[in-house]
């Protein structure tokens, strides 16, 4: 979209009275109490989300918070679809509810993470090997020495994928990604650079899982953890028929503009407009694209944090052992500067890592670990607090001031949950 034509500001509707639009899944929710939370701390989380979505920035909010295992919040305000600024005032509209999917886009990459380090477990690969051990495509001068270590840390050096590697048609021809994938010149040296690899990170792990099993990563996670966790979603794409029940994903807020623009084009290769209409198309919606097209309900995707926060069990189901989730979540990059993202970042290998002032799941959230959506979904797991969380929305914002009640509402989760350890301890199970 040309800048001439951005309107200076982009919202969708509000309705009112919003307690029109908000679904409580019934029977699920403990009294705060139970789980150690003060009785009036619950509305205070929610009365954030209510001032996030009296923004307009986002259509439909979903946000699921787990405490001890217990459901503490499984709630929905808005419109999977038919609310977005373009859409007809009198139009149809799909009410959003607990039971509606969202793509969870760069969130998917943390689950990724996690099928390369069961492969792990299961003795089928190790996390130091070559990636041209298993592509040996790959086995070209540079790219020889990237080990699958360095491409679940962002320092492979392949950060910016070319505009070849997101054409949508190439999807189901994985021979055909990774040719691209070799081709790509590099942009720093294996192993020295810290800098968010957005898209080819996941198609250069998606295809490691394929050789090493035989069948896709959307396979081995359904065979693996989906089923028998007793998942509806929380799966790579959704089939023909579904469709019609993912959240639609709209624009708002100001316009992209440089050196934000630029810098959001170089990591995901195409524009941001053309990133949030791309999410919307079939082909992306149904397809396996393992950086992005995971698609899941908030409870689906709060209960798999509870899993990684339960060190790899849940419901007495055993998916990962404590080893493999530690290994996952443990620091590797020690608040460096990632220069795709243009900011001072913690990672684990896949994951998002929380820090004392600046962090992405609120403040005073050292030992927090997630993983961000674009733009504004977010799932994480705080063993100090025995958290865990999903925010799932359908607004995409690059920039608004409205974004600050984002924040607050995990401050507000994180001030209601006081910490029950210090973080380095075992980690208690619950269902």
């Amino acid at each position: 979209m040309p800048f001439l034509q951005c309107p200076l500001v982009t919202l969708c509707r509000v309705p009112e009275p919003i307690e029109a639009v908000t679904t409580i899944r019934p029977g699920v929710e403990v009294d705060p109490r139970e789980v150690g939370v003060a009785a009036d701390a619950v509305p205070r989380i929610w009365a954030a989300v209510e001032n996030l979505y009296r923004s307009g920035i986002h259509p439909a909010i979903s946000i699921c918070v787990r405490r001890h295992g217990h459901v503490l919040m499984d709630r929905t305000i808005g419109y999977a679809s038919g609310n977005g600024p373009n859409d007809p005032e009198d139009g149809p509209r799909t009410l959003a509810t607990p039971d509606t999917p969202f793509g969870l886009l760069s969130a998917t990459k943390a689950v990724t993470a996690m099928v390369i380090h069961l492969l792990d477990q299961w003795n089928m690969l190790r996390l130091d090997d070559p990636v041209c051990e298993y592509l040996p495509e790959f086995g070209v001068p540079g790219k020889r020495w990237i080990t699958i270590r360095h491409v679940l840390t962002h320092r492979a050096g392949l950060p910016s994928p070319p505009r070849e590697a997101i054409d949508l048609d190439l999807l189901g021809d994985s021979e055909a990604i990774v040719r691209v994938m070799c081709e790509m010149p590099l942009a720093s040296r294996p192993g020295r650079q810290l800098a968010y690899h957005a898209i080819s990170g996941g198609f250069i792990l998606g295809e490691i899982i394929r050789r090493v099993t035989g069948v896709t990563v959307r396979a081995v996670h359904d065979a693996a953890v989906r089923r028998p966790l007793g998942l509806r979603w929380m799966r790579y794409g959704v089939a023909e028929r579904d469709l019609p029940l993912v959240a639609t994903n709209y624009f708002t807020g100001f316009p992209a503009l440089p050196p934000f623009s630029q810098l959001l084009h170089r990591a995901l290769g195409v524009d941001f407009y053309q990133a949030t209409t791309m999410s919307n198309d079939p082909r992306f919606l149904m397809g396996i694209i393992p950086a992005a097209s995971m698609v899941a309900t908030a409870d689906e995707l709060c209960r798999y944090y509870q899993l990684l926060l339960n060190d790899g069990v849940l419901g007495g189901t055993r998916i990962f052992e404590p080893r493999t989730v530690r290994r996952a979540t443990a620091e590797q990059s020690y608040l460096e500067f990632d220069f795709t993202l243009g900011v001072p970042l913690r990672y684990g290998m896949g994951f998002m890592l929380g820090g004392q002032y600046l962090s992405l799941y609120g403040p005073d959230t050292q030992h927090a670990f997630g993983h961000l959506g674009f733009t504004n979904v977010f799932s994480w797991a705080d063993p100090q607090r025995q958290v865990s969380a999903a925010i799932l929305t359908n607004g995409k914002p690059l920039f608004h001031p409205a974004l600050y009640h984002v924040w607050d509402v995990m401050r507000q989760i994180g001030r209601a949950c006081s910490k029950v350890s210090d973080g380095a301890g075992s980690r208690p199970r619950s269902s």
